[in-house]
């Protein structure tokens, strides 16, 4: 039974070709679904013959359109309550994020208010957060706690992720991120102490995380901290996530490559040892760049990672901070921002995220999962080119339609 077949696409994205800085793609080609995977893809004719589209329960003209995989997101802080838009403003008018922070703003005011929020007010938020990031193409979404810093509110917020997991089409990746900042009532060792030794054991217990991540940077967990909490994670089974060089150069990267982490993500202060640290010890390096646009910083520095041959991702970074949960948006930031080609930034966005979330999405390799977008647009050129215009007709998750605009 054939499932679907998309056919006469102008343009089809599979991934990236041997030379990371170009495409593998078919021009004028189909592809073919088959138990939500992908069955065949290539030259429309040579597709068509084998799995034509009057014998499938679906066909698709895809005719002067692209196709590309599914956005992987592996970046997000999407579940919060409250809202920040004054601080936006604030930051416009000069003052700065750790400003903002040392007068009671920044993480842990959403920290209060995603306290103070009902499950089901998480919940729904959540959901409708996840509504708009797959109708611009994401279709998988790591999602990080961290807005509760303390056991309960961190088990809440996990819990809440497995469930709109459940409920969503979008698939949601949890992070346990208890190290996101230090509340008032404690310092930096007391608090460290506490995500150690109360905090990941009861996530653990409920088996309701993948990664641990923490803020290694100054003024929040040093390095040394959060070498004991990532520590302590990989021994509970979680593996480590690091938020590493975003404001200062710190040695988070540095810490990433000597733990093998799953990735190192903003690195906005980079340096060439770092790049190679995590290059030889295989960390995905994640870049951020709606951070650095919503902070008015300086990009990371794209080009010196793929100048030395390493792969990044391209991650939205979606929280009250960086208000904007389209990947699409984080693709044209790559290129106009960190001067990207758009092949590099389409690549990143979907295989590089699938990398540093340890899954097989990212591509439209024969076998891989049928995770897909379907741009009305002849070329994947179009999406940084036509930046703040959604480019999706439709999505396609697990070989189902489930967004047809």
């Amino acid at each position: 039974m054939i499932d679907t077949v998309i056919h006469d696409a102008n343009e089809i994205v599979v991934g990236p070709a041997e030379d990371r800085s170009r495409l593998k793609q078919h021009e004028d080609g189909a592809i073919a679904v088959v138990d939500g995977t992908i069955a065949a893809v290539g030259p429309n004719d040579a597709v068509t013959r084998e799995y034509p589209p009057e014998n499938a329960a679906h066909a698709i003209d895809a005719s002067e359109k692209a196709i590309i995989p599914g956005f992987v997101d592996s970046h997000t802080h999407a579940l919060f309550a409250g809202d920040r838009s004054d601080e936006f403003e604030a930051k416009l008018s000069g003052a700065t994020y750790q400003e903002i922070l040392a007068e009671g703003g920044g993480i842990l005011r959403t920290v209060r208010a995603t306290r103070e929020a009902t499950d089901q007010e998480l919940l729904d938020r959540l959901l409708g957060y996840l509504d708009v990031m797959l109708a611009h193409g994401t279709t998988t979404v790591e999602v990080k706690s961290g807005y509760g810093l303390d056991t309960e509110t961190e088990l809440r917020m996990l819990s809440i992720l497995d469930r709109a997991d459940k409920e969503h089409s979008v698939d949601v990746v949890p992070t346990f991120m208890g190290a996101h900042a230090v509340p008032p009532a404690y310092d930096s060792d007391e608090y460290t102490e506490i995500v150690i030794d109360e905090q990941l054991p009861a996530v653990v217990d409920q088996d309701v995380a993948e990664f641990c991540d923490v803020f290694c940077e100054a003024d929040v967990f040093s390095v040394e901290q959060s070498r004991q909490i990532l520590e302590a994670g990989t021994e509970h089974g979680l593996q480590p996530k690091v938020h590493a060089e975003e404001f200062v150069h710190f040695g988070g990267a540095q810490l990433a490559a000597e733990l093998e982490a799953m990735s190192a993500d903003h690195l906005l202060h980079a340096d060439s040892s770092d790049i190679n640290a995590l290059d030889e010890a295989g960390v995905a390096p994640v870049l951020l760049p709606g951070t650095a646009f919503s902070l008015g910083a300086e990009y990371a520095d794209a080009r010196a990672f793929l100048e030395q041959g390493v792969s990044v991702a391209l991650a939205s970074d979606f929280n009250p901070n960086c208000h904007s949960p389209s990947m699409q948006f984080a693709v044209a930031l790559g290129c106009i921002g960190m001067e990207m080609t758009p092949a590099e930034a389409i690549v990143a966005a979907t295989h590089g995220g699938a990398r540093a979330l340890d899954r097989d999405t990212g591509t439209l390799e024969q076998g891989a999962p049928a995770d897909l977008s379907l741009i009305d647009a002849p070329s994947h050129v179009h999406i940084p080119y036509t930046f703040g215009v959604n480019n999706v007709e439709a999505v396609m998750k697990g070989g189902e339609i489930v967004y047809d605009h």
